[in-house]
């Protein structure tokens, strides 16, 4: 009774509050004595409503009153004390009661302590959003408030992006904080985050700005950061129509060109987005892309003005800063007008040529940096659309580079000096003749013949001269003289690898690439320069997509070339046989028995003797290059390199979702590595794994079958990894738990009709009874307890069955060699229901299943920035990818779910499932047997390899 005539007091006096009074001040202080006191009442109702109350009242008070200093101290110190009321509405009410008593200039200020302490670790959202509706920006809380913008809530991020467009000014951030914010909000997965970054962010920023586009390029890194900058740009351009944009492209003059004076990082790059923003409206946007783009003729020229213009530093250049700023400041804008191509009009032919003859001789030229080589063949082999004139124009512009035509100087014979001189000398003593001859003629009055003398004189001294120049200069020469420096040999590659990106697969490899591959891929393998080396290995990778032949050819080299040369290049030989794999399947690795039989089938001499010997060492030959192989794939995975462990966990996920490899202590091997700390901060590895488990496991009954055999192998792992291994600090807990959801029944994407076989066993059905005997080996085990709540979490059908009989038989044992209560307890609820004594057969008991409750907190908690918090238990860190699993066995079993959250590292993110199109019987039959010509599964070969290595 007395809780509830407080609760009707403070109500009373909360109905006065929302009157019109004279004088607030004389109010609080009337009611201080008698309501503040109640702010630690046992009904959490009474401390709600005090909270409330003071909440109105201070926020009611006009900007300029003042209260007394005590009353103050004794409403904070209330407040402080009730923002770490257990109950989320109490600490909300105090949070906004304490809006109007922090103090932002105060370092030390206990409200603002008080705020950052919620804002980075209270459990409830709607507290966090309170403390961002009230926090005051400073130096010391921006931050936290920009943490706030990767908070694991929809709701949270949305309203730290309100706040800071309505309370932080552009100023205030730097360039940094700037692009980050952009790119998380506009890249966000929901799209509320993203309405609100482009309708008030941005606007507000350009309000900031006077609505100068340029302007607040210039504020972002573009040169850096140029995504993020097109995607704000694509953002600013979705709220204007396409006229009004138009004719706000202001910096076009009247031959829809920007001056190549006023040329910049950000109007170029402003120009690009514009112009692929109108192009991506289709129909709607051709005409006003025809007022801001020019013909593709004028362009070209435009475009060839330019990049001649790039000058060519030497050594002494590059040592001055502002020089080379000066180049790259240009590489930039050149890069922008390149990719401008791909907006022009080319189907007029007479442009298209001109566009073409642009390219191919900025490729040429030796001047063009390197930067801009992959972006001029790029474009060069999108304009062209038959792979033949592609093929054949690439191949000569690398002849021109490679082997280009300069002059030289032909060596003299010296048999043709001496007949040059001998030639000369009788010249020369002709016109003494000559001359002698002219004399005379003259003395003698002879002035017809003196006439045609001197026409000789004047021949025999031009033949003198010419003799004479000949003698002089040696005779140049043009010849084509190859070159093998680094820069032209990376340059080639290039634009042959840009080339076999573009290529279509079933093009296979011709006379003019095969000249190619042997004369300047196979030989810049050997090359001493790293950066050649690479380039010729992805290069090599993109012929053998092209021919499996030549795939089993070079397959060895790149096995080799993965495991010996530097990383970088380890890394794109092992893209190279990964992709391999994905697409051909395990035939590439049969060409030793495949080239065996064909040999075997051609000799007609050979005995029956022979062919049998040769036909029994086949699958033994295929069977060791596959263990090979096998054996370099999974030491990858124990690599020391990050990078390399994840581009091969990535290859092993792509190759057994396509059903190319089938091994269930595989999927161990990468469950463990999802769980090891040691890969705490590989984000690229944990991600993908992180989306390959659900998708993987929910594609078929047979994947789900694949998780159930490598699940008591995994917590075997795991029960006796030793103290010093990382492994000891995972939590075997949430392990288990990961396994019970990804074999769920219900969770199964295509739910067609059931086969006979299938009819009534389930997955969990056929786990149950493996934990069931696995407990039986050792009822003593600590490690029961987890297997006891495994058993409560599972998805068995109730009802009397075949399968129902022999688990509830084998429960009955387990029940009698069991000795702990907890599990006890656990396997007496299972038995209850399985007989249908339990009339809720889709929620498990809290008190049988894993405490979910850390779990839940912990991921409302989780941050993916840098400034989590020290003082966090251990077990934040141990199995905390499968943290956000917990939240999934507390539904109801009977609800269907349409997503599946993934990990923890994505917060809550949501992986939409799309719904498979149904597909006959026959269809589905004739695709097993193609995918099983080129399926093996490998488990036997790694149980080998366990046993050899152990």
């Amino acid at each position: 009774m007395v809780a509830e005539n407080k609760v009707l007091e403070i109500k009373e006096a909360f109905e006065k509050a929302q009157k019109t009074h004279n004088n607030k001040a004389k109010l609080i202080s009337a009611l201080k004595q008698r309501y503040i006191k109640s702010h630690n009442a046992n009904s959490h109702a009474v401390r709600f409503r005090v909270c409330q109350l003071i909440n109105k009242l201070l926020g009611s008070m006009s900007e300029n009153a003042q209260i007394d200093d005590d009353l103050f101290d004794q409403i904070h110190e209330a407040m402080l004390v009730r923002v770490k009321d257990k109950f989320p509405n109490v600490r909300i009410q105090a949070v906004l009661a304490m809006a109007r008593l922090q103090d932002p200039q105060d370092g030390d200020c206990p409200t603002v302590n008080a705020y950052l302490l919620l804002l980075e670790n209270d459990s409830n959202p709607e507290v966090r959003r309170a403390v961002l509706s009230c926090i005051a920006p400073s130096a010391k809380t921006l931050p936290k408030i920009l943490g706030r913008t990767r908070d694991v809530k929809e709701n949270v991020r949305k309203l730290a992006y309100q706040v800071l467009a309505e309370k932080v000014p552009l100023r205030a951030l730097s360039i940094a904080q700037r692009v980050q914010l952009l790119q998380q909000g506009l890249n966000d997965r929901s799209g509320a985050v993203k309405e609100v970054v482009q309708k008030k962010l941005l606007q507000a920023w350009l309000r900031l700005l006077e609505g100068n586009v340029l302007d607040l390029l210039h504020r972002l890194d573009v040169e850096n950061c140029p995504e993020v900058a097109m995607a704000a740009l694509n953002a600013t351009f979705a709220l204007s129509p396409l006229n009004e944009l138009a004719q706000n492209c202001s910096n076009i003059d009247n031959r829809k060109l920007i001056p190549l004076d006023n040329l910049s990082c950000e109007n170029s790059l402003y120009w690009r987005a514009l112009c692929e923003y109108v192009k991506s409206k289709g129909d709607e946007g051709e005409e006003v892309l025809e007022q801001i783009l020019p013909e593709a003729a004028i362009y070209a020229e435009y475009l060839y003005g330019y990049l001649k213009s790039i000058p060519v530093m030497t050594e002494e250049q590059k040592a001055d800063f502002a020089q080379v700023e000066n180049v790259m400041t240009k590489e930039f804008i050149s890069q922008q007008l390149i990719l401008l191509v791909g907006c022009l009009d080319t189907a007029e032919e007479g442009g298209r040529k001109r566009v073409l003859a642009v390219l191919q001789e900025m490729l040429v030229l030796p001047n063009t940096p390197a930067s801009l080589v992959s972006l001029l063949i790029e474009k060069l082999v999108t304009v062209l659309r038959d792979d033949d004139k592609r093929i054949q124009m690439v191949a000569e512009i690398i002849s021109e580079v490679r082997e280009p035509i300069v002059s030289v100087t032909d060596p003299i014979d010296e048999n043709v000096s001496r007949k040059r001189q001998i030639k000369l000398a009788e010249v020369k003593v002709k016109l003494i003749e000559t001359k002698q001859m002219l004399e005379d003629c003259i003395a003698v009055q002879d002035f017809g013949q003196a006439s045609e003398l001197k026409d000789k004189i004047t021949e025999f001294e031009s033949l003198k001269n010419q003799l004479m120049k000949e003698a002089e200069e040696p005779e140049m020469k043009e010849v084509r003289m190859e070159k093998n420096d680094p820069d032209t040999l990376l340059k080639c590659l290039t634009m042959c690898s840009e080339l076999l990106k573009q290529m279509s697969t079933d093009k296979g490899i011709g006379p003019t690439m095969n000249g190619i591959m042997e004369s300047l891929i196979l030989p810049g393998i050997a090359n001493a320069h790293p950066s050649v080396r690479n380039m010729a290995v992805e290069c090599l990778g993109l012929c053998t997509l092209q021919n499996k032949e030549l795939a089993k050819r070079h397959l060895v080299l790149l096995l080799q070339i993965a495991q010996l040369d530097d990383t970088k290049i380890r890394i794109s030989a092992l893209k190279a046989v990964l992709d391999q794999l994905l697409l051909n399947g395990m035939e590439v690795i049969k060409s030793k028995s495949q080239n065996l039989q064909s040999d075997s089938d051609t000799g007609r001499g050979e005995s029956d003797t022979q062919q049998d010997g040769q036909e029994a060492k086949e699958p033994e030959e295929e069977e060791n290059t596959v263990n090979n192989i096998l054996s370099l794939l999974l030491g990858f995975l124990d690599s020391e390199i990050p990078e390399l462990r994840t581009e091969t966990v990535e290859g092993l996920a792509k190759l057994m979702f396509s059903g190319r490899l089938v091994s269930a202590k595989l999927l161990s091997r990468l469950i463990l590595l999802w769980y090891n700390p040691v890969t705490e901060d590989d984000t690229r590895l944990r991600h993908c794994l992180g989306v390959f488990f659900p998708l993987f496991a929910y594609a078929s009954r047979s994947n789900q079958e694949c998780f159930e055999e490598s699940f008591l192998p995994t917590m075997h792992t795991l029960f006796n990894a030793p103290g010093s291994s990382p492994l000891a600090e995972v939590d075997v807990a949430n392990v288990a738990e990961l396994f019970m959801d990804l074999t769920r029944p219900s969770g199964l994407i295509n739910q067609s009709k059931k086969t006979d076989d299938y009819k009534e066993l389930t997955v969990h059905d056929s786990l149950a009874i493996r934990i069931c005997n696995e407990i039986l080996n050792d009822p003593a085990a600590p490690d029961v307890r987890i297997y006891a709540r495994c058993l409560s979490t599972l998805e068995l059908a109730t009802g009397e069955s075949v399968c129902n009989k022999d688990l509830l038989m084998l429960l009955d044992e387990v029940c009698t060699e069991v000795k702990d209560k907890v599990c006890l307890r656990a396997l007496e609820k299972l038995i209850s229901q399985l007989k249908g004594e339990s009339k809720d057969n889709g929620t498990k008991d809290v008190n049988t299943t894993i405490n979910q409750g850390p779990a839940e907190n912990g991921e409302e908690n989780v941050e993916n920035d840098d400034d989590q918090l020290k003082s966090t238990k251990k077990r934040t860190k141990r199995g905390q990818k499968s943290a956000s699993t917990a939240t999934r066995t507390t539904r109801s079993r009977t609800t269907r779910r349409k997503t599946v959250e993934v990990s923890d590292e994505s917060d809550g993110e949501e992986i939409i499932e799309a719904v498979p199109e149904t597909v006959t019987r026959s269809t589905r039959r004739a695709k097993a047997a193609a995918m099983e010509k080129t399926k093996m599964n490998l488990t036997d070969l790694i149980s080998r390899e366990a046993d050899q290595s152990s």
